[in-house]
C-alpha cells in the first residue's frame, strides 16, 4: 500500500471518527421539552352534585393524560384525591403537604411528576405567612393558611435540573395576596439560585391586578428579579381563551387566575388554557394551563428580561 492511499485512509477515518463523536455529543447535549400544566382540581365538595370529586376525578386525570403533561402543579388537592390521582395516574407520583399542619390535613399545592422521566431531589412547602416554616400560618389577612410547595428535579433523559413552584394565594386577602408575591419572589431565587424554574398557581389576580404586577416586575427597577408569564414568550403563541375560571358553568372572558410562569434561561414553545369537555361538563372549575417548556439547565443570572 502506497504512502499517499495510507494518509487518505487515515485522513477517512480521522472525518469519520470526528463527525460521530460531534454527532454523539449533540444527541447528549438535545433537551427534550418539559410539559408543564397548572390545574385547580377543587376540593372534594360532596354539595358540588354531578360536578362532585368522585363524578369527574377521571376527568381530571385525562385531561393530565391526554395533553401528555409531565409534571402538574395541582391546587386545592386533599390527600385522598391525591391518592385518586395516584391510581388512575400510575405513570406518576406526587410530593407536597397539607397547608392546615404540614403532613396531609388541608389542601396540598402539590406537584405531580412522571416518574419514568425524573428524579426527585428535594421536595418542601413553606407557608404565606410572616412565619414562612411555621406550618399553618395564615399571613396578613388570608383567610386561609396558604402555601408554597417547591421539588427539584433532575430529568433523567438530559440529565439537566431544575425546579418546580407550585402555589395558591388567597381569595380574600388582597393585602394577602400582594405580600404573598413578594414572599415568593424573594424564596424563589433564594431556593433556586441559577437553576431554571417554573412556577405554576392559582394566584386569584388577573393581570390587571398589583398582584399580576409585582409577580411580573411591570413597576420594578430595571434589573430586578421577576418571573417571565410562559403566555407572553411562547414561541408558537397561546392557544385557547382568556378565562381559566369557569365556576362550572359557561366561560367569561378575562377571568384568568391560573399561570405559569418561567425563569429567563428557560425556553417556552407552547402554551394554551383547555378548555375540554364531557357533554357540557367540566373537569374542574378551573381551566388547567399548559406550556412545553425547555430546561437547558444554564445557570443564567435571573434579570430583568
Amino acid at each position: 500500500m502506497t504512502k499517499f492511499i495510507k494518509t487518505i485512509l487515515l485522513y477517512t477515518f480521522l472525518f469519520v471518527l470526528c463527525f460521530f463523536s460531534v454527532e454523539g455529543r449533540g444527541r447528549r447535549s438535545s433537551v427534550e421539552p418539559v410539559r408543564v400544566m397548572s390545574f385547580n382540581i377543587r376540593y372534594n365538595e360532596p354539595r358540588d352534585g354531578v360536578n362532585a370529586w368522585p363524578e369527574r376525578k377521571t376527568r381530571v386525570a385525562d385531561v393530565i393524560r391526554f395533553h401528555k403533561a409531565d409534571l402538574v402543579g395541582v391546587q386545592e388537592a386533599l390527600h385522598e384525591q391525591l391518592k385518586d390521582l395516584e391510581r388512575l395516574l400510575p405513570d406518576f407520583k406526587w410530593c407536597g403537604a397539607g397547608r392546615t399542619d404540614g403532613r396531609e390535613g388541608g389542601e396540598y399545592s402539590a406537584v405531580l411528576y412522571r416518574k419514568a422521566r425524573f428524579k426527585l431531589l428535594a421536595c418542601e412547602t413553606f407557608w404565606l405567612s410572616e412565619t414562612p416554616e411555621k406550618a399553618g400560618s395564615k399571613g396578613w389577612d388570608a383567610d386561609f393558611p396558604r402555601i408554597v410547595t417547591w421539588a427539584r428535579f433532575e430529568d433523567l433523559k438530559s440529565g439537566n435540573s431544575f425546579y418546580h413552584f407550585n402555589t395558591h394565594f388567597d381569595h380574600i386577602g388582597q393585602q394577602a395576596r400582594s405580600e404573598s408575591s413578594r414572599l415568593l419572589l424573594a424564596r424563589v431565587p433564594l431556593i433556586a439560585g441559577r437553576q431554571p424554574f417554573v412556577v405554576t398557581g392559582d394566584f386569584n389576580a388577573t393581570e390587571e391586578t398589583d398582584v399580576y404586577k409585582i409577580l411580573t416586575g411591570k413597576d420594578a427597577p430595571a434589573g430586578s428579579f421577576k418571573l417571565i408569564d410562559a403566555r407572553y414568550v411562547s414561541e408558537n403563541g397561546h392557544f385557547g381563551g382568556t378565562s381559566t375560571f369557569s365556576g362550572f358553568k359557561e366561560l367569561e372572558p378575562g377571568r384568568k387566575i391560573d399561570y405559569i410562569f418561567v425563569s429567563r434561561s428557560a425556553r417556552v414553545l407552547e402554551h394554551g388554557i383547555l378548555s375540554d369537555r364531557w357533554d357540557g361538563l367540566w373537569a374542574s372549575d378551573h381551566l388547567p394551563v399548559l406550556a412545553e417548556i425547555v430546561f437547558d439547565g444554564k445557570n443564567a443570572p435571573e434579570k430583568s428580561r
